[in-house]
């Protein structure tokens, strides 16, 4: 198995500065990772040090909350797709979810997705940790209704993170119309190697270089 061709080699914390950026552009190339996943600010800066790497330019929506206009998310990926984007990870309206507005969520990942499509794929987090499992089956197929490419299961700036349990309930929900991303605390080549055996086509991680180093 090729494990770095499923990790989004991944750097979002808030003080991140460009040098660090850079560093994870480096190194996902250098280890043919899938992406580089940063926040919308970094699109530009990862697509010139990306430029003919074959490493894609990923970037976070309306993270780490999801909790912004529907507006507001599809204005971030139009900007975003525009300056070079060719992955987008949204944060799906958490609150909306849970109180049951279907609508309005299908509503929310639909906009992202016509701001994204053709251009960049859309992959859309669902922060399981705070969602029933019911809720859960329902934001794969609002997502799958929407036009998402990925389902993913969290942000890592929650109350938890990628579970095995979680990864074979999404995969089982989107029943082959989307795909699946773990995401949130794989830090090792174990946790990976376990995500994907249970249905993950792609890991997000900041462990990148540990996990493919075994």
């Amino acid at each position: 198995m090729n494990l770095a061709s499923y990790i989004d080699h991944t750097i979002l914390k808030a003080d991140a500065v460009p040098d660090d950026v850079l560093r994870l552009c480096r190194e996902a190339a250098e280890h043919h990772f899938a992406s580089v996943c940063v926040n919308s600010c970094y699109v530009p800066l990862v697509h010139k040090a990306l430029a003919g790497s074959g490493v894609k330019n990923c970037c976070v929506i309306g993270f780490p909350l999801g909790a912004m206009s529907t507006e507001g998310k599809a204005a971030e990926t139009a900007i975003a797709v525009k300056q070079g984007a060719e992955e987008v990870d949204m944060v799906l309206n958490i609150g909306a979810m849970k109180s049951g507005d279907f609508e309005a969520v299908r509503n929310d990942i639909r906009a992202v997705v016509e701001a994204a499509h053709p251009a960049a794929l859309v992959k859309v987090i669902l922060e399981t940790c705070l969602l029933t499992d019911d809720e859960k089956r329902n934001a794969c197929k609002l997502a799958v209704e929407a036009g998402a490419d990925f389902v993913k299961t969290s942000t890592g700036f929650s109350t938890g993170g990628a579970t095995v349990e979680d990864v074979r309930l999404m995969k089982d929900a989107v029943a082959g119309k989307a795909k699946v991303k773990a995401s949130g605390g794989i830090r090792t080549r174990e946790d990976a190697l376990n995500m994907i055996e249970a249905g993950a086509d792609r890991i997000g991680t900041s462990g990148g270089i540990r996990i493919v180093g075994g």
